[in-house]
């Protein structure tokens, strides 16, 4: 490495936050950026430690040793051409990853890692800003055709790889821009949508096909917008027009709270409130509306889902805040059982949460109730956890129920498997106990022509892994057809 001291001589500097104050009252993303020179700074301090569990921890396998060494000596172009032999879309990852390789950092293990994600994005952006990244249309074409349907993380990706690799690529989606859980489920304040149009703009430069607005089958698109809002084409027909179908559709069946008064009006699975407002900024008119303006707004669900609602209902005005997690509190430095380099389940503090609100952990929701058919109070209960048997064990505790106002009520619990249901069945595909399409082999369905990756196999997850998924789905479609390049 060009400083191998360099963690020692310099210490950890996080970008930082745009003043609350400033922030909440716009969806500009809230994240800042260091000088290139402080830049290479943190990048000096990836050291010479000769096993990067970084590269181990990370599911595009990026190296981050390598690039980080030509950050630090001002080869940005470089460390881009390094990073983006692994990454197709570092500034999406460098915003919205949780950055499972600064856990296993080797300073991680005194929780002092090399700031890898704030880097990635300084590299990514550096290189735009510098005109490197240009559009790379394969050499020659292979004569196979393949149809990626859903344009979320997964899909862009495995068809970004399956352009490179000579495949003529159709993407289809349902909804009006592609993007997926980036465009419609993360906010403006985190992943500006710019840079969603910007990637695929050169995705189409490099001749891939995007068809939007397109449902493929029977059920519902992305986000709750439903079949009839554009055109329908049958999977029989793309059967009979590509040589592959590739469904990279998601699970996007949240979970329920199935508990009395979940039928009163205003309680609203998060990632519907989220995308609405992610359509108004973009100027899409949803034809209906969910506001957080001038209400005590109820969050269930402590993960990032839930934040993101946090920060969204705070920018649209709401009275108080008020997020719960049924289990207890993480804590706040790694816990034993938990050891380096394992991922540790530790507290986690958003931008979002030091703009306003109350968090509530060892919290169940038990009911819900107000006048006129609209929620208006939600009655919850502190719980207990104890192991048995080896498994967790949830119980109220008796004379704990408090109440919470409540005029909005945001469910945010995650997804559970495939809500494209009508879609599965036309192409005659098998599901697992979870809802999810069931995998052979790799990456083939129980239908030789259609093959499945990201989310819509695995359940939900994260971008990264949706990512990387893509890309290991069109790597075994390359196989399948004889490894043709």
């Amino acid at each position: 490495m060009g400083d191998p001291r360099g963690f020692i001589k310099v210490k950890r500097k996080i970008s930082g936050y745009r003043p609350v104050e400033e922030r909440i009252n716009d969806y500009s993303e809230v994240e800042i950026r260091l000088s290139d020179d402080d830049r290479r700074l943190q990048a000096s301090r990836c050291m010479d430690c000769g096993v990067p569990f970084c590269h181990w921890a990370c599911p595009v396998s990026n190296v981050m040793p390598e690039w980080q060494d030509r950050l630090f000596r001002g080869d940005w172009a470089g460390a881009w051409a390094i990073l983006e032999d692994t990454n197709p879309f570092p500034e999406f990852t460098g915003r919205v990853c949780p950055a499972l390789c600064e856990a296993s950092c080797v300073l991680g293990a005194n929780d002092e890692p090399v700031t890898i994600r704030q880097n990635e994005l300084a590299v990514i952006e550096n290189a735009f800003e510098r005109g490197l990244v240009q559009p790379k249309p394969p050499v020659g074409r292979n004569g196979k055709k393949v149809a990626v349907v859903g344009a979320g993380p997964a899909g862009l990706s495995a068809a970004y790889y399956l352009n490179r690799l000579g495949f003529t690529v159709t993407v289809y989606e349902g909804d009006r821009k592609p993007g997926g859980y980036l465009r419609y489920g993360i906010p403006d304040f985190k992943l500006d949508k710019t840079f969603i149009d910007r990637r695929v703009s050169l995705m189409e430069a490099e001749g891939i096909v995007f068809k939007t607005g397109v449902q493929v089958g029977r059920g519902l698109c992305s986000f709750g917008v439903p079949a009839g809002s554009g055109s329908v084409i049958d999977p029989g027909e793309l059967e009979s027009a590509f040589d592959l179908i590739l469904l990279t559709i998601g699970a996007r069946e949240p979970r329920e709270l199935r508990i009395p008064g979940r039928e009163l009006s205003g309680i609203v699975q998060a990632l519907d409130f989220l995308s609405l407002q992610n359509r108004a900024i973009a100027g899409e008119s949803p034809g209906e509306s969910v506001t957080a303006y001038g209400k005590h707004v109820l969050v269930i669900g402590g993960g990032d889902t839930g934040a993101d609602c946090v920060g969204t209902a705070n920018r649209q005005g709401a009275k108080k805040i008020s997020q719960l997690e049924v289990l207890p509190k993480p804590p706040d430095h790694r816990p034993a059982e938990e050891p380096w380099p394992l991922w540790p389940k530790v507290l986690k503090t958003s931008s979002s949460h030091l703009e306003g609100g109350d968090r509530f952990w060892s919290v169940n929701t038990r009911s819900f109730s107000g006048p006129d058919g609209r929620v208006e109070r939600a009655v919850v209960c502190r719980v207990d956890w104890a192991q048995k048997d080896g498994r967790w064990i949830m119980t109220n505790i008796p004379g704990s129920e408090f109440d919470l106002k409540a005029d909005l009520v945001l469910l945010a619990m995650g997804f559970t498997h495939v809500v494209q249901e009508g879609l599965v069945a036309d192409l005659g595909l098998e599901t697992d106990e979870r809802g999810n399409i069931r995998t052979r082999g790799s990456f083939h369905t129980s239908n030789p022509r259609v093959w499945a990756a990201g989310d819509s196999r695995n359940g939900a997850s994260l971008v990264v892994r949706a990512i990387a998924d893509g890309r290991a789905a069109a790597e075994a479609i390359s196989v399948h057809f004889g490894g043709l390049s």
